[in-house]
């Protein structure tokens, strides 16, 4: 088991080179108009913050936090790029989750850490929301981990966040014609009651 260090090490030497965010995560670009107007935002685990940015340009306080400084650094570079403002933490999140109704929204696209998922939906205010986005052991290509505790189960999002309302779901998996959908990643959007 990797010490936080290396695991900071590894992570910091993989965005080294990187020079623009990635994509911001589909469960929560596809769904822009279910977020509230104002509020507090958290993309967890954010790497180079895409969803941080998108957040932040729909006129919430966007948060984001991650282990790598790296990648925390030019997401502060790219939001002075684009006039926005994302307040970065670097923070072993496995460790240091976000405390009880801290935030109004939380997104977490490709990052899976069971541990702190009940802390997840505590960490919402009341009416607050949750875009969870990961792979999922249906996958269909090499993209993504390949170690099962990194992989979602069938329905697992919908049953771990059960006590939150569901507003949308979708998990592919391989039924039907597997050249067209999504079959890599499982998609959910829950709020707290």
């Amino acid at each position: 088991m990797q010490t936080s260090s290396a695991s900071q090490q590894k992570w910091d030497h993989r965005y080294q080179h990187k020079s623009t965010p990635s994509d911001v995560c589909d469960v929560l670009q596809e769904n822009l108009h279910l977020l509230p107007k104002k509020g507090r935002s958290l993309d967890l685990a954010c790497g180079l913050g895409a969803n941080a940015l998108c957040l932040a340009a729909q006129g919430l306080e966007s948060h984001g936090w991650d282990l790598s400084a790296v990648a925390l650094a030019k997401l502060t570079d790219f939001a002075k790029q684009q006039s926005l403002y994302v307040m970065t933490q670097q923070r072993d999140i496995e460790q240091q989750p976000p405390t009880t109704e801290s935030f109004d929204v939380i997104v977490v696209s490709q990052f899976l850490y069971r541990p702190i998922m009940a802390a997840l939906m505590t960490a919402l205010k009341p009416q607050g929301l949750l875009f969870y986005q990961t792979f999922n052991q249906s996958k269909l290509d090499e993209k993504g981990p390949s170690k099962p505790e990194f992989l979602l189960s069938r329905n697992e999002l919908r049953e771990t966040f059960a006590d939150l309302h569901l507003l949308y779901y979708r998990e592919d998996g391989r039924v039907g014609d597997l050249s067209n959908g999504r079959r890599n990643c499982s998609y959910f959007i829950g709020q707290k009651s």
